[in-house]
């Protein structure tokens, strides 16, 4: 996301948010902007799992940064899924081509949408505070040979039922391989570089 946050609360009629300090690119555990109850806001990407060592002391929290939709109705995940449902504006997201060690960044957009809406789950947490995961559903063709999942990409009319519904197969229902096109560009970036560096 490069576009200034203002920018982008306005294309989803939110308020803006405070300044925050989130990157272009976002990576698990880094802060990213997310659209929930009415207002644009900084969270940590990826709910914590809390982790032991071998002899039981406590390890830094794991960020899980997706949930797959047939997990939405376990325990780590039903609660977000029902009270804490929120929008992910983006740009693109990429994906990992090649093999492992060498992969590189094929990134994917919207034709016609240059900010678009991927469905999220919030929650506030004791270890990382505000945070958010991406919903993930079985991969378009576009993405197939890459990766077997996707992000659920939401149009605009998705997004609001996404936010509002109480209906939980609604919102199941709006969990599926995004059907319409997509714009794939597929670079020589390393997957594990910034585009800033």
């Amino acid at each position: 996301m490069t576009k200034p946050a203002d920018e982008v609360a306005k294309l989803f009629g939110v308020e803006a948010p405070a300044p925050a300090n989130t990157g272009g690119e976002v990576y698990p555990g880094y802060p990213g902007w997310v659209i929930a109850q009415g207002r644009m806001a900084s969270m940590t990407w990826g709910f914590p799992l809390v982790q032991k060592g071998a002899k039981g002391q406590p390890l830094k929290p794991k960020p899980i940064n997706n949930a797959r939709t047939d997990k939405l109705e376990s325990g780590f995940w039903r609660h977000a899924f029902e009270h804490g449902r929120c929008l992910i504006p983006v740009e693109a997201f990429a994906e990992g081509a090649g093999e492992k060690g060498a992969k590189t960044r094929s990134w994917f957009s919207v034709p016609g949408q240059p900010v678009f809406a991927v469905a999220g789950l919030w929650r506030n947490s004791a270890e990382f505070g505000h945070c958010y995961t991406m919903v993930m559903t079985e991969a378009c063709i576009e993405i197939g040979d890459l990766h077997e999942r996707m992000p659920v990409i939401l149009t605009p009319a998705e997004s609001r039922r996404w936010v509002e519904t109480t209906d939980r197969d609604e919102a199941l229902a709006l969990c599926r391989s995004w059907p319409h096109e997509l714009d794939v560009a597929h670079t020589a970036e390393p997957w594990t570089t910034s585009r800033a560096s």
